[in-house]
């Protein structure tokens, strides 16, 4: 049974105040979507107590969760809307998406990692997220019939920009993406406008490899699947 006591709603409102607020994130539907989702859910049992840690937490399948600040910093930096549609990928534990959840209209994220996709997936119909699209897939490849998007959002290291991925970018739209070699990425913004696409360096990050036919290459094979 999921326990979301006041014990865990103390940590989360603790988190907040520490280690976003305190480091200069000022987006209030950021805020008040970390103050909300339940993080401990998106660990296992045994890790639930160091979820609201300021680091990173792994999930299995050679995964992790993100640090909390670097969710709140990538997804301040899309500067989203209530009606937006945002494509996420590497579903991993799910957290993240379900933060954009708590903001946008509409959420479709991919995971290459089949166990990971199907225990995600069930998190989110248990946690009622109905505005979460998931599907089993290569993420490099972006998600073309679902296309345009107002906002992507890549969590893993690529060493470079997937093409797919800026061609199903809305005009507007908005990519986060960290980019760089197998040990360290810089965290790059980049906007479409009606001049083409503009970069912008947030910073210094590490993150797993973004593997895929447009990012590292190793051995998968992918069955698409929806749901």
């Amino acid at each position: 049974m999921l326990d979301d006591s006041k014990k865990y709603e103390r940590l989360r409102q603790d988190m907040v105040t520490r280690q976003i607020e305190s480091r200069g994130i000022t987006d209030q539907q950021v805020l008040d979507a970390m103050r909300k989702v339940p993080r401990h859910f998106f660990v296992s049992e045994a890790l639930a107590d160091q979820a609201y840690g300021d680091y990173p937490l792994p999930i299995g399948e050679q995964q992790t969760i993100s640090q909390p600040f670097i969710v709140a910093e990538m997804t301040q930096a899309l500067a989203l809307g209530k009606n937006d549609r945002v494509l996420e990928i590497g579903t991993g534990s799910g957290y993240q998406a379900a933060i954009l959840a708590e903001i946008v209209h509409r959420v479709y994220t991919i995971e290459r990692i089949y166990n990971i996709f199907k225990k995600t997936r069930m998190l989110f119909d248990l946690l009622k997220y109905h505005n979460i699209v998931t599907r089993y897939s290569d993420g490099t490849a972006g998600w073309p019939d679902e296309s345009p998007f107002d906002a992507i959002i890549v969590t893993a290291g690529s060493p470079y920009i997937p093409q797919p991925l800026l061609q199903q970018l809305a005009m507007g739209g908005r990519m986060i993406i960290p980019v760089g070699d197998h040990f360290s990425q810089e965290l790059i913004k980049i906007v479409k406008d009606e001049k083409g696409f503009h970069q912008t360096d947030l910073g210094g990050c590490r993150f797993v490899k973004l593997v895929g036919e447009h990012g590292w290459k190793e051995s998968n094979e992918y069955v698409s699947k929806t749901v």
